[in-house]
């Protein structure tokens, strides 16, 4: 992780004028007013990208992908390079089985490099392994009657990190929400501002050292360097969501293979985050297990026939089914609604979990807005009315608790990425992938994400030590 703080937060430079109400840069008080002009449309805004190419990672319980690509000058995204398998050695987004691992990892990777002919040695990786945790923190710090400075933005932000540090668990995201310049509340950016006491809100995401050093070892095993960790559901959410929908308050949940996680957007922030241990792999061995057939058929009878809602008018329409165990194949006809029987306790169970995440959050209105439902899962057939009934219902957000609040549920697909296969182009199951490209391609960080990287040693006898430890 390379950046730093004045990488993340955005520059200063000269004071523009001050402009009365209704007077247009350039004027004087003397003229007559002019007319404001229209609001700026921010999703037709042209995005600032780094230059050159960047790759990432997203591996998950059920596939590995790759993508390598870069900004274009209209704003979107461009891959030139894809690559996806089947995970092997990961389970519940965790690294289980190095050597499994290892190999669908250099599959992939190979695949995309390939397409883009052009190697790749570093890449952006999705953080779903480690129990990911999210914090809030608020943050005093001294400023004495002073200016602001950037040095002071560093100090809040190292005493956030400090406060969050836990044993065994190492911080991946610190991202300031807002900061308060004595009693102004909400100021972005608190740089010359002059103030007594400088406070911060910081949405600290950490997670477990031990399960992060796996991850290194077997990206390292693969000839890669991680050059940064990315929470899973902030990606889908970049990759999801537009700017308006991130400012009023927007919960994306990602339906994984092994995981389902969950982020609440609002302010044009990402305020929480959290995971569950259910996904769709989950609802692919209820059906192995309830039909006697194989984990390959179950996971062919959700994706064709499979449905999280279905009505019981179609119980005449019957599906055959192969049964384990026999020496020479033998098959049972069964109806659909049968399957969607199997399937729908576990999606409601996943939904439930879902919502109880959210109504624990304590986040209020910003948790009580839209849903975005992405990720293989949320392809599931009926997935969204079943959401409506489940996530939609009316909620009481504190003194408010009279008015009913109720959350709208819809689909969520990768927005303004260029290039993905033509048969997944609008798949959910690339939105933390998409999300991911965007993340590393762009030129400031997202959400003024705050980056680390340890000072380089000093003295000849330091760095001799460094150098060694490095090479051993």
């Amino acid at each position: 992780m390379t950046d730093l703080v004045h990488s993340a937060l955005p520059t200063t430079g000269t004071p523009p004028r001050r402009v009365e109400s209704g007077q247009a840069p350039g004027t004087s008080n003397t003229r007559a007013p002019l007319p404001l002009p229209p609001p700026a449309d921010k999703s037709r805004r042209a995005h600032a990208w780094r230059s050159g190419y960047t790759a990432v990672l997203d591996i998950g319980s059920s596939k590995i992908t790759c993508l390598i690509g870069r900004g274009e000058p209209n704003g979107a995204l461009r891959v030139s390079g894809y690559g996806w398998r089947k995970s092997e050695g990961v389970k519940g987004g965790a690294i289980t089985e190095l050597r499994e691992a290892e190999a669908a990892i250099r599959a992939t990777v190979a695949q995309a490099e390939t397409m883009a002919e052009r190697p790749i040695d570093r890449v952006v990786v999705n953080l779903s392994c480690g129990h990911p945790a999210s914090r809030l923190f608020n943050v005093r710090w001294p400023i004495g009657g002073r200016v602001v400075t950037e040095a002071d933005i560093r100090r809040v932000v190292t005493e956030g990190r400090l406060q969050a540090s836990v044993q065994g668990r190492e911080v991946i995201h610190t991202l300031p929400i807002d900061f308060t310049v004595d009693d102004t509340e909400g100021v972005s950016d608190p740089r010359g501002h002059v103030c007594e006491t400088l406070k911060a809100r910081l949405h600290i995401i950490d997670a477990a050292t031990t399960a992060l050093l796996n991850l290194e070892t077997v990206l390292a095993r693969t000839e890669l360097k991680v050059e940064a960790l990315v929470s899973s559901p902030l990606a889908s959410g970049l990759s999801v969501l537009d700017a308006d929908e991130r400012e009023l308050g927007t919960t994306v949940v990602d339906m994984g293979g092994g995981t389902t996680s969950l982020a609440v957007f609002g302010d044009s922030q990402i305020l929480h985050t959290a995971q569950i241990a259910v996904g769709g792999l989950h609802v692919t061995r209820d059906i192995a297990r309830g039909l006697s057939t194989s984990l390959e058929n179950a996971e062919r009878l959700k994706t064709v026939y499979g449905s999280a809602d279905l009505s019981t008018d179609v119980e005449d329409e019957l599906l055959t089914v192969e049964l384990l165990g026999n020496d020479v194949p033998h098959f049972e006809q069964i109806s659909r609604a049968q399957l969607g029987r199997i399937i729908r306790p576990r999606m409601e169970e996943t939904l439930e979990l879902v919502r109880e995440k959210l109504d624990g959050a304590g986040l209020g209105m910003a948790a009580s807005g839209r849903i975005v439902l992405t990720g293989g899962g949320s392809l599931l057939d009926g997935i969204r009315p079943l959401a409506e009934r489940i996530l939609g219902a009316p909620v009481s957000v504190g003194r408010l608790s009279g008015a009913a609040f109720t959350r709208s549920v819809r689909l969520g697909r990768p927005k303004q990425i260029i290039n993905l296969p033509e048969n997944t182009a609008a798949a959910a199951g690339f939105a933390t992938a998409a999300g991911l490209l965007f993340w590393a391609a762009s030129a400031e960080r997202p959400f003024g994400d705050v980056e680390f990287r340890d000072a380089p040693p000093s003295g000849f006898l330091r760095k001799l030590v460094a150098f060694i430890r490095e090479r051993v």
